[in-house]
């Protein structure tokens, strides 16, 4: 499918391509009537507009541009003396841009914690099986989540192993749809994110004895999310 990226359909690329294709297939004929000038010049007024809105840099219209502009250079060189109008300029936006660099250092200083998001479920580990057995089977559920409930306990297992904690008597474990990690990229594994389910892909690094198991772009393998828990 074209213009499709985690399985999300982006409908106004789509869209964009579709008026450029109706554009060019009317730019191919061999003979024009006045009404098929027309209805190419309308096709080409569609399709410029919606490139214009789609692509625009950043995001940002001329508008806002024009209203950056004048609160950060105009305004500023109003209320100043009309001297060396350029450095005066110049000053000024070096000094936002300082200003703004120093707040961004300041609040993301810290590393940021996990950040769970949007509780699916929750229950005491000794209630496991009889979780599983119960929501597994509810038809509401993705397969790819309906997969990771079916190969929880063996994950758990392999996670109390690589901590080497020998009983789980009291864990408690909540199910999440998503997670922002460290680097502030977020994890989701959900049926429904914008109509469509998401289960995002990660890389994993291999472990030596493991590398010639798995098929690998240079000792890094792909795998996919199926559930997001926490486990305290």
């Amino acid at each position: 499918m074209v213009f499709v990226v985690d399985d999300l359909l982006n409908k106004n690329l789509s869209e964009v391509y579709v008026k450029w294709n109706e554009m060019y297939l009317l730019s191919r004929q061999e003979t024009f009537k006045e009404s098929d000038l027309k209805n190419f010049q309308e096709a080409i007024e569609k399709w410029a507009n919606l490139f214009i809105k789609l692509f625009a840099i950043n995001g940002y219209t001329t508008e806002t541009y024009e209203a950056l502009h004048k609160t950060y250079v105009k305004i500023p060189y109003r209320l100043s003396n009309k001297k060396d109008v350029e450095e005066q300029m110049m000053k000024t936006i070096r000094r936002k841009a300082i200003i703004k660099q120093n707040d961004f250092k300041k609040k993301f200083k810290t590393p940021l914690k996990f950040n769970y998001s949007s509780k699916l479920f929750e229950f005491d580990i000794s209630e496991a099986f009889e979780f599983i057995d119960k929501y597994k089977n509810e038809t509401n559920l993705d397969e790819k989540m309906i997969k990771g409930l079916d190969h929880f306990i063996q994950s758990l297992d392999s996670y109390f192993d690589l901590l080497k904690i020998s009983t789980a008597q009291g864990c408690h474990i909540k199910i999440y749809r998503s997670v922002t990690l460290e680097n502030r990229a977020i994890l989701r594994t959900t049926n429904m994110f914008h109509k469509r389910p998401w289960f995002s892909n990660i890389s994993v690094t291999m472990n030596d004895e493991e590398l010639f198991e798995y098929q690998s772009d240079n000792g890094i393998c792909y795998v996919q999310t199926l559930l997001i828990t926490e486990v305290f």
